[in-house]
C-alpha cells in the first residue's frame, strides 16, 4: 500500500512538473522527487523496484515533505483515472479511519509476515499450533466455581485447615526458571 501511495505522490509531482515545464525540465524528474522526499535516487529506484520497503520513519518523512497529513501513505487512495479526472481531491487531513485488523506500524507488520511465512510452509501444522497458542490468550478464563456454603460440622469434630490458594513452587515461573538454571553446568574454560 505504500508502494502504491508513494507511486502516486510520485504522479503528482510529475503532473505539477510537467504542467509548467518545458523538455528540460522533465528530464530527471526521478531524481528531483527524490530530492524533495530527501533519499538518494538510487534508493527512490529500489523502492519502485520493490527491492526496499517503505517502513515507518520513510512514511511519515514521505507524508511531511509532500504536504500529506500523518497516516495517509497508510490508507489506500484511488487514483484520478478511478474517481474520473474532474473528482475533486478529499479535502487535506481527512482520513478514513484505519481497519483495525490491519498491522499498523513495521513490528506488527513482521509478525503478520512471520505467521503467513509460517502458515505458506505448513498450513495444517500452521493452524492447529496457532490455534492451541491463540486459543490460551483469546479464550477468556472460565468464571470461578461458586464456594460451597459451609455446612455445620457435629459437635467435637474439628474442621482441617483450609487449603492454601498460593501456587506452588512447580507453579511459580521464577522457581522453575532458578530450578533449569541449577541443572545446567557450566561451560568449561578453553585451553
Amino acid at each position: 500500500m505504500r508502494l502504491d501511495n508513494a507511486l502516486r505522490l510520485f504522479e503528482e509531482f510529475v503532473r505539477q512538473t510537467a504542467r509548467h515545464a518545458d523538455a528540460a525540465t522533465l528530464r530527471g524528474l526521478e531524481r528531483r522527487f527524490a530530492e524533495r522526499v530527501q533519499i538518494q535516487p538510487s534508493y527512490w529506484s529500489q523502492i519502485k523496484s520493490r527491492s526496499r520497503q517503505i517502513g515507518e520513519r520513510l512514511a511519515r518523512q514521505f507524508e511531511q515533505l509532500c504536504q500529506k497529513p500523518r497516516g495517509w501513505m497508510d490508507v489506500p487512495h484511488e487514483s484520478g483515472a478511478e474517481r474520473g479526472a474532474d473528482a475533486a481531491m478529499p479535502a487535506a487531513g481527512v482520513l478514513p479511519p484505519p481497519a483495525d485488523n490491519l498491522p499498523r506500524d513495521d513490528d506488527e507488520r513482521f509478525i503478520v509476515g512471520l505467521v503467513l511465512t509460517y502458515y505458506r510452509r505448513h498450513p495444517q501444522r500452521a493452524r492447529t499450533r496457532l490455534l492451541d497458542l491463540l486459543g490460551e490468550v483469546l479464550t477468556p478464563p472460565a468464571p470461578p466455581a461458586p464456594e460451597a456454603p459451609e455446612r455445620p460440622l457435629a459437635p467435637g469434630v474439628v474442621r482441617p485447615p483450609a487449603r492454601s490458594t498460593q501456587p506452588t513452587p512447580a507453579d511459580d515461573p521464577g522457581e522453575l526458571w532458578r530450578r533449569a538454571q541449577a541443572g545446567v553446568a557450566p561451560l568449561k574454560p578453553r585451553k
